[in-house]
């Protein structure tokens, strides 16, 4: 099975396996992922954390198997889903990063980066285009000039970038990724699930995100995160 899922404590880690090609994806891997993610988020994991086998992350699509634009179409489908799980999800990222893998990464909350690594979306150097979607995203995550950067002169930058530049958010590798996603599901999972739509939706008004809203601030959890900042010990909450 290329995709490795293991949970503890509330926290899967999903590791692609396909070290013959440095963890770069087919059709039938990227499903097989999908399907991990649905079932860890369906089966109350709390945090997910994506990390390649064998000291890289992810090199990208398997142009091998590559035929059309419908592998991208679905790809996007995959990302969005990703992004938008109602759980905190954490990229642990060393070794090749390109291309899709670019995509995941930036599809997670949160990047922690080892050293070495590589980052690229080498569009330019195979005539493809990615979608406006991860266009956003990386020049988010990156900053436009970085994001310019890659895409129009297909630059590869360095962990040390990705930390200089904001895209990593911590720096180490599985087990400070693991330590942050445990730290993680202590958390208010209603805040964390409200707060992921704020900051994914469009400038305005937004009525998922004011359910959302209204939801934490009428919800259990506020109750017990207030009752045990005046007790002072650490809540208990059970997401409603």
């Amino acid at each position: 099975m290329p995709i490795l899922s293991e949970t503890t404590d509330d926290v899967t880690v999903l590791t692609i396996d396909r070290t013959h090609r440095r963890n770069a994806l087919d059709l039938a891997t990227l499903e097989e992922l999908h399907a991990a993610v649905v079932a860890a988020v369906e089966g109350g994991s709390r945090a997910l954390v994506l990390t390649g086998a064998e000291g890289h992350f992810c090199a990208g699509a398997d142009l091998t198997e590559l035929e059309d634009v419908s592998f991208t179409e679905r790809l996007a489908e995959v990302l969005q889903h990703l992004a938008a799980v109602p759980v905190t999800t954490i990229a642990a990222i060393s070794g090749s990063c390109m291309g899709l893998g670019m995509q995941l990464a930036v599809a997670c909350d949160i990047r922690v980066v080892d050293s070495p690594a590589r980052f690229a979306v080498p569009v330019a150097k195979l005539g493809l285009m990615v979608d406006k979607w991860t266009l956003d995203r990386v020049t988010r995550m990156w900053g436009e000039g970085a994001a310019r950067h890659m895409v129009l002169t297909a630059a590869v930058l360095t962990d040390d970038d990705a930390w200089r530049l904001g895209f990593a958010q911590e720096r180490g590798g599985l087990d400070t990724a693991l330590g942050l996603a445990h730290r993680t599901v202590a958390l208010a999972p209603l805040t964390q699930a409200g707060s992921k739509l704020g900051m994914g939706a469009t400038p305005g008004p937004d009525a998922d995100y004011a359910t959302a809203f209204a939801r934490a601030w009428a919800s259990d959890d506020l109750a017990e995160g207030q009752r045990a900042f005046g007790e002072r010990r650490s809540p208990r909450f059970v997401g409603r």
